[in-house]
């Protein structure tokens, strides 16, 4: 009954602060949604200096909420799987390079720019942070999330090649940057002597490719499943299935869930549609997990907003925090500039496209979750108040702002 409770609120106030957002603000939903649970945040906290009774009912609620739990065990899988079925298989092969290589070479240098440059900058904020737990930071403030600019990217009409280049990487690099963050986070709760390089290799093959085997053979067989049949509503529950069961496995043999998530939407979006569905359950199909895309999305934002209650003094981290937004913001440009400098593509990026590579790499949910996840210590509170004011920057200010990024962009080259 709790949980149904905890749900329902989140539901209604989700549906709430939309309505407010479509009818009043016009910002894309799911920074409007965000916007308005920090401002009501920020009166709550506000109110309950002054009523302390008011509101602890609301903000027991939200702590006893596990967000690294909710959205790593269930929402990022519903969230990856939704964005991987809409994926065009032809459209990824062409732009196979640049994603791959954003999504897993763009993060290990976007972990150790930002670990590198926090752990020379500490020191003169009077902060003495390991250097272990510098990387830590930097491998879990790397994944991208583009959720809010993907729409604003399509609004701003920018070609397909861009818009697959920022929703590829954006889809793969959340499964590597937290098996990266995993080894990291094992580095440092662990002794030297039980750590190998070995043992890092092993756990990084067997996490990623583990990860797209399983997603692959998952997204086969449903997809075979779902040609004998072609019922537009039993293939919406296989699809479920597949997220759910498939996550079960892929946590019961510690691989990788959210890479198994983008393996399986692909390959059913592309040979599933193809080989196994009628238009009628192509439709049904794309708009059951465009709505639960949309749901899941509304509430994951509703959570970043509302975090502003159990994050305890946030405000004393302000300078650490904008320092971060600072080198974070460069070190997504190195992680950008070295790869398009070095490696040669097939097709050239033009300065444009790399400024809106950059300026697009949004920070969200996984962020804070991940912060969220590292065990109770001296550095932890350091770690999740920066990583709450690169988020919170990344999604106001940058998602706010790529759209016009973008059309001034376009109106001076072709992208």
């Amino acid at each position: 009954m709790e949980l149904y409770y905890s749900f329902s609120v989140l539901i209604v106030l989700a549906s709430f602060f939309a309505y407010l957002n479509l009818r009043y603000l016009k910002l894309p939903s799911t920074i409007g949604i965000m916007v308005i649970a920090m401002f009501t945040s920020v009166m709550m906290v506000i109110t309950g200096h002054i009523f302390p009774k008011a509101f602890n009912h609301f903000s027991n609620l939200l702590q006893d909420v596990d967000f690294t739990e909710v959205l790593m065990g269930a929402m990022l899988n519903f969230l990856l799987f939704a964005g991987a079925i809409h994926i065009n298989l032809k459209d990824l092969r062409e732009q196979r390079w640049p994603f791959i290589t954003f999504s897993s070479v763009s993060v290990i240098i976007s972990t150790f720019a930002v670990g590198m440059l926090l752990f020379y900058l500490t020191p003169f904020l009077n902060i003495q942070l390991p250097f272990i737990y510098c990387l830590l930071f930097g491998a879990l403030i790397s994944p991208t999330d583009p959720i809010a600019v993907m729409s604003i990217l399509k609004e701003a009409k920018v070609n397909k090649s861009l818009e697959t280049k920022v929703a590829g990487e954006s889809l793969f690099n959340d499964g590597v940057a937290v098996v990266v963050f995993a080894v990291i986070l094992q580095l440092a709760q662990s002794s030297s002597s039980e750590i190998s390089f070995a043992a890092i290799s092993w756990l990084l093959v067997k996490e990623a490719l583990g990860g797209f085997v399983l997603g692959t053979l998952l997204g086969w067989g449903a997809s075979n499943a779902m040609r004998k049949i072609d019922d537009y509503k039993v293939s919406v529950l296989i699809t479920l299935s597949v997220v759910m069961g498939g996550y079960l496995i892929a946590h019961s043999m510690h691989i990788s869930g959210p890479l198994t998530m983008v393996a399986a939407g692909i390959v059913i979006g592309n040979y599933g549609k193809r080989t196994a569905m009628s238009p009628t359950t192509k439709d049904y199909l794309n708009k059951f997990w465009e709505l639960i895309d949309d749901i899941l999305n509304a509430i994951l934002f509703l959570f970043i907003g509302f975090e502003l209650l159990i994050i305890q003094d946030i405000l004393n981290y302000w300078l650490i925090g904008t320092i971060c937004i600072g080198v974070v913001l460069f070190a997504r440009f190195l992680s950008i500039y070295i790869p398009v400098f070095l490696i040669p593509f097939k097709n050239k990026f033009s300065k444009g496209t790399i400024k809106i590579l950059v300026w697009g790499g949004l920070r969200g949910g996984v962020s804070i979750a991940l912060a969220l996840s590292i065990d109770e210590g001296p550095y932890k509170s350091i770690l999740i108040a920066a990583t709450y004011f690169v988020v919170v920057f990344s999604i106001i200010v940058q998602g706010l702002s790529i759209g016009k990024v973008a059309a001034r962009v376009l109106s001076k080259e072709e992208l």
